[in-house]
């Protein structure tokens, strides 16, 4: 698939959010204020789709009204980016009913991340239009520690420069959104090397359990070529991750797969790196390929922006780790 990349984003342009899954009801007003400032301070208009505070039974919307909100969001000339309310669950329910031809036809920024993964993925397997995991408009929302998180949105999402990303020097693990003022930090231990080697490719994926929906269908992207980017969430134990790793290994063409960046994982997976390496150790697929890990995406903040159908290169030795992101 031959990507497609949108326009960047750029002092006064309009953007949009839209709540493809979780309703966008359940964020608070405070949390809104500091969203609509960062975004004043970048110099973008906000403005939210009609349907975007709908909430169901499920903590979301009608199929009918994401849909609508989607399809307007493409087609609304004045509009220069899509940015997604909050993750979810159930953002796969709208693939069948997307005209491809008008995503296809109206490129933009299209930024979330989490259960966004199968929208991102599906619309570049379907369209070739690049799109970014990154953070959603409520994640604009911290009060605190966001400095990191918005540079790399702002180095993928406002210019065309490649950039190199290195790690963060602490993080956190919180539900932020009742308490902002209450907020743990952790020091940062570094990138996890799990395998040496280079290769540079395009990047697919993001959510593990996420983008795994999508296998068997026809909304899963052409993996070869790849450097995956992985992670998930609290609720991925040990043996979660190793098992939503071996389904995409299963896949036919996995052995041209490039490489793979491993997220860093929440808290409550207690997943350590010893046995992240003993799960890629016991898999001869990966024996090849390098691997790196505890890189600042994911659930836990900050997080990097990185373009899903952009390309990366990826450099582990004894002398340098690089993670540089190219065309985006």
């Amino acid at each position: 698939m031959e990507s497609i990349f949108p326009e960047k984003l750029k002092r006064g342009d309009k953007i949009v959010v839209i709540a493809p899954s979780d309703s966008m009801n359940f964020i608070s007003e405070n949390v809104k204020i500091i969203a609509r400032e960062r975004f004043t301070e970048m110099g973008l208009e906000v403005s939210f789709g009609k349907n975007a505070n709908e909430v169901n039974e499920f903590d979301s919307s009608s199929i009918e009204s994401r849909i609508n909100d989607l399809h307007d969001a493409f087609l609304d000339k004045n509009i220069k980016g899509i940015f997604t309310a909050f993750g979810g669950f159930n953002s796969n329910q709208l693939l069948r009913y997307i005209d491809w031809d008008i995503v296809r036809n109206n490129p933009k920024i299209f930024v979330g991340y989490s259960d966004i993964t199968a929208l991102q993925n599906a619309i570049y397997a379907k369209t070739g239009l690049v799109t970014y995991s990154g953070p959603d408009y409520s994640t604009f929302g911290q009060k605190l520690y966001f400095d990191y998180t918005l540079e790399y949105f702002k180095k993928c999402i406002l210019n065309k420069e490649e950039f190199t990303v290195v790690p963060s020097e602490s993080w956190s693990d919180d539900g932020w959104f009742p308490e902002q003022e209450k907020r743990k930090l952790f020091t940062n231990d570094g990138w996890w090397v799990i395998n040496k080697g280079s290769a540079t490719g395009k990047i697919l994926g993001a959510n593990l359990c996420t983008f795994n929906l999508l296998q068997g269908t026809e909304f899963f992207p052409d993996i070869s070529g790849a450097i995956l980017f992985l992670e998930d969430d609290s609720d991925s134990k040990v043996v979660n991750f190793e098992r939503d790793l071996q389904s995409i290994i299963h896949l036919p063409n996995f052995n041209e797969v490039k490489g793979i960046v491993i997220g860093r994982f929440q808290n409550a997976s207690v997943i350590k790196i010893d046995q992240l390496i003993k799960i890629v150790k016991t898999k001869k697929e990966l024996s090849n390929i390098p691997i790196l890990a505890n890189v600042d995406f994911g659930h836990t903040d900050p997080m990097i922006t990185f373009p899903i159908g952009g390309d990366v290169e990826l450099i582990i030795s004894d002398k340098e780790k690089v993670l540089r992101i190219g065309k985006h």
